[in-house]
């Protein structure tokens, strides 16, 4: 009796293993290469991040990781803060004047008729522009209100001053305001092209009354009268190198002055410090994921066997134990433990800087285009020419990765037209087969028929 067997199940289980070896080979290249694209997108962010953490610490011309505090004596007359560019100092500053925005205020201002007409507003400083009232009339009533007079001022004036309207008392008040501050923000108004009741009213000063002067700031460095005298439009002093000075209330004559008083910051430093330490910690753990070796039936990192990979760590690590301007980190408090991690000694870092300020800065150094330096320098150029976007090495193994990956869908393709030409040709072959033995099996019966 003849065996059954299915032509389809037949025909799909013999076009599978004439395609095995090829597909399995196939399989195997298309999981590497995902694998390595997987990697290149996580070691492009890994450096990004760290860069990043980098540029935070000094990116900018001046800027350095050693930190200053400003503190002034007294803090209700003043406030200050110092950024890495300031230098250890004491300084006297006496506040005789504080910088004010002029604001003036129009009372009762009458609804005019709406029709041509102009004023124009000029500032101290020279700066000026003109209103033009002709189109004002927004609510298209015949007549200006003081709110439509007050909404063209603030579209002509682009930030030059600012009207408002305002009810106190159950008045209703014009009120004009400087956009500069100090003496050149001094408003003036100009009311020749206009005509009838606002010119009147405008030019009437029992109805202008001036809410705030304007003045500029005076500041003494050093005592009143006998220190060097500073005016000026703001309230913000920077005269003393990387210390800005907010002044908040004026002194009375006689008063001693207040004494600023700039010092290194260690606490400040160290955090600062601190997070080049965790960003770098945060980079070497994944480049650990990256490259690690797997053991015991654990996979591989994506770039496990990648000399590249490894030469740039390798990098790395040599930057980091390198002297700069005499020094390195090692002796600022920064060791290199024997996982490839970093870890900050704050009590070392102090005596260092204590017996060496601007050691620091000089072995961390920059990251700034206009002149990189130190290690921050040389970390940030090598992090560079991994990530750069159409130069770096990442982008480079992308494109190369890319193409490969076309190529092997392409391969992919051809490799399933194979299998169906092996499968509808096997499956032809034993359906006739099948249709043979099914032939042959009737014919069979026929003979035990007549044999009977």
């Amino acid at each position: 009796m003849a065996t059954s067997f299915d032509p389809t199940s037949t025909a799909t289980n013999l076009a599978t293993a004439y395609v095995q070896p090829a597909q399995t080979l196939l399989d195997a290249q298309t999981k590497a290469a995902q694998t390595a694209s997987t990697g290149l997108t996580q070691l492009q962010s890994a450096l990004s991040a760290f860069k990043t953490a980098m540029a935070a610490l000094s990116s900018k011309p001046g800027q350095s990781v050693t930190q200053y505090s400003a503190t002034p004596s007294d803090t209700s007359t003043m406030t200050a803060t110092a950024t890495s560019g300031a230098q250890p100092t004491s300084t006297p500053l006496f506040v005789e004047q504080l910088a004010t925005t002029h604001q003036v205020a129009f009372q009762d201002l009458p609804a005019v008729p709406a029709g041509p007409g102009s004023m124009s507003i000029q500032l101290a400083n020279g700066t000026s522009f003109n209103v033009d009232l002709a189109s004002a009339d927004a609510d298209g009533d015949g007549t200006l209100s003081q709110t439509e007079i007050a909404r063209a001022i603030n579209t002509a004036a682009k930030g030059s001053a600012t009207a408002m309207v305002v009810t106190v008392g159950g008045a209703t008040q014009l009120m004009l305001s400087s956009g500069v501050s100090g003496a050149g923000g001094k408003l003036t108004i100009d009311t020749s092209g206009l005509s009838g009741p606002l010119k009147t009213a405008l030019d009437d000063t029992t109805k202008r009354k001036e809410l705030v002067g304007a003045q500029d700031a005076v500041v003494w460095l050093g005592a009143q009268g006998t220190g060097v005298r500073l005016q000026q439009s703001s309230n913000t002093v920077t005269a003393i190198q990387g210390v800005t000075v907010t002044l908040k209330k004026v002194q009375n004559a006689g008063d001693a002055p207040v004494t600023l008083n700039v010092a290194r910051d260690d606490s400040a430093t160290q955090t600062k410090l601190q997070n080049f330490v965790d960003a770098y910690n945060t980079l070497e753990k994944a480049l650990d994921s990256l490259t690690v070796v797997g053991k015991d039936g654990t996979a591989n990192g994506a770039f496990a066997s990648d000399a590249g990979v490894r030469a740039m760590r390798d990098r790395i690590g040599n930057l980091l134990r390198a002297d700069y301007g005499g020094s390195n980190l090692r002796t600022l408090g920064v060791s290199v433990s024997r996982d490839g991690s970093l870890s900050l000694d704050s009590t070392k870092l102090a005596k260092a800087l204590t017996a060496t300020p601007d050691a620091l800065d000089k072995v961390m150094g920059s990251t700034a285009l206009s002149g990189s330096s130190g290690v921050l320098g040389a970390l940030d150029k090598l992090a560079d020419s991994w990530t750069n976007s159409s130069s770096g090495q990442i982008k480079q193994r992308q494109t190369s990765i890319q193409a490969q990956q076309k190529s092997l869908n392409d391969r992919q393709a051809r490799l399933t037209d194979q299998y169906n030409q092996a499968y509808q040709r096997y499956l032809q072959q034993f359906t006739q087969l099948q249709n043979l033995q099914s032939q042959l099996s009737g014919t069979g019966s026929m003979f035990d028929a007549v044999s009977a």
